[in-house]
């Protein structure tokens, strides 16, 4: 059995993003921490990340590490970013569906 995690990041913190967040995500996989990991960005994280560019260039290095990009695709036509996190390599769904299977599963979960 694998071990998963979901990093569910929703808040529009800068320093919660930086210190945390991505820190975390940046490192998990490569380090065998986990087998697979999500970092869904749900919510204001979605504007955090559209409109920083130190947190979309940590965001492009993370997912270079195999950790999978989510949005949130209400939220992020809400904040009109959805272009510019599908050019990040984010991919954009309908993310309380996903959340729920992963919480009814053997998934660890995990919200900042």
């Amino acid at each position: 059995m694998k071990n998963k995690l979901l990093i569910i990041w929703s808040t529009e913190e800068i320093e919660v993003a930086k210190k945390m967040v991505l820190l975390y995500s940046g490192v998990m996989l490569e380090r065998g921490y986990w087998d697979e990991a999500i970092l869904m960005i749900w919510g204001p994280s979605a504007r955090a990340l559209s409109e920083n560019i130190e947190l979309q260039e940590k965001v492009k290095e993370i997912a270079k590490t195999g950790v999978k990009l989510q949005a949130c695709v209400v939220c992020t036509d809400e904040y009109g970013v959805s272009d510019k996190l599908k050019d990040l390599g984010v991919e954009l769904t309908h993310t309380g569906e996903m959340l729920t299977q992963a919480l009814q599963s053997d998934c660890k979960t995990i919200t900042f």
